[in-house]
């Protein structure tokens, strides 16, 4: 029996809900298909930082690094300046693991009706760098309560990042329909979008069984509404692609199905899966928030470590629950997050 180690940080908000919904989803999965999730949970996040002054202890990373992967729910109250979450937990574990695939998947579920009720063949990936980028946060304030003052932040794209998030979209795209869309604004963004787009022609090149196509942000969005069935893997930078993978949660239904991945390719350090939403404080304690973002990055995650028939039959679990009306209350359905995790329990096939 396979057994791998995960560090589980459920976080704040529906995070504490719908973390040990899916994770009890896995261990069932484990159990039909021999291997065993051994977890360790932290209570880090906002709440730890109210209670305790930090997201996470000042050695957070080491403490995460020998486990095989990371679970994590959400992070953020409304009692916490929003701009720490990101810098003192997200991004701290994202870029000190090298963690520089965001994978995010969108497709077309069974069961229901997303807002484009006539699209039926929606399948793709959104693949966004996840380490430099728009979100170094490098900059300052300089005077800032003065006429004069000013806020400036500063992107950063180097060679060795955008190059390996390339070949990484690329590799994706010949498993599944081999094509390539990466997605820039550098008719504008004379500089650096210009730098990102001649590097991934470069990558694009070495790859001449995968069609590549360039266009342009503001085009990109249009796109994902009214022709979403003509993108496979989508390829861009990190404030865009965090948009546009929101985008793609609400072209499945709700921010609530979107499952993904921080994706250390390598696996020289631990990867994160995470549902793509917020922590929802309004609705936590209610046992209404979606999972199924949640439980497709446990998905995910099993497809990481391995266990591709597992991550499968879950994927399928899924569907079938879905199909025969089992929803959640975002999708006009009115079942809970625990009776969800429970019908796709049912549903798993040995």
């Amino acid at each position: 029996m396979n057994t791998f180690k995960i560090a589980v940080v459920p976080g704040d908000g529906i995070g504490l809900e719908i973390v040990p919904a899916a994770l009890k989803v896995a261990d069932a999965l484990g159990e039909k298909e021999g291997f065993q999730l051994e977890k360790e949970f932290f209570p880090w996040g906002a709440g730890n930082y109210l209670k305790n002054g930090e997201f996470m202890p000042v050695n957070g990373l080491e403490i995460l690094k020998p486990f095989d992967a990371i679970f994590f729910g959400s992070v953020g109250l409304p009692e916490v300046d929003d701009t720490l979450p990101a810098k003192d937990y997200t991004f701290k574990v994202r870029t000190g693991f090298q963690q520089y695939v965001n994978y995010r998947p969108v497709r077309t579920w069974p069961g229901f009706h997303g807002p484009l009720k006539e699209k039926k063949n929606i399948d793709f990936v959104v693949v966004r760098e996840n380490t430099e980028g728009e979100f170094v946060q490098v900059g300052s304030q300089i005077m800032p309560d003065s006429p004069n003052g000013m806020g400036i932040d500063t992107s950063v794209f180097t060679r060795r990042g955008i190059e390996r998030v390339a070949h990484y979209a690329f590799q994706l795209a010949r498993k599944r329909r081999k094509k390539v869309h990466h997605i820039t604004k550098s008719n504008t963004l004379i500089n650096s979008l210009t730098y990102w787009d001649r590097l991934i022609k470069e990558v694009a090149s070495q790859y001449p069984d995968v069609e590549h196509f360039q266009m342009y942000i503001d085009n990109c969005s249009a796109n994902f509404v009214l022709r979403p069935e003509i993108f496979d893997v989508v390829l861009t930078t990190n404030l865009f692609g965090d948009i546009l993978s929101d985008l793609g949660g609400a072209v499945m239904g709700s921010l609530g199905l979107g499952g993904s991945g921080n994706i250390n390719p390598e696996k020289e350090f631990p990867s994160m899966f995470e549902p793509i939403h917020g922590s929802a404080p309004d609705i936590a304690g209610k046992n209404i928030a979606n999972p199924l973002g949640t439980i497709w990055s446990a998905s995910l995650m099993l497809k990481h470590l391995g266990e591709i028939t597992a991550a499968e039959k879950l994927m399928a679990a899924m569907d079938k629950t879905c199909s025969e009306g089992i929803l959640p209350v975002d999708l006009g359905g009115t079942a809970g997050t625990t009776e969800i995790a429970d019908a796709i329990i049912q549903r798993l096939e040995i």
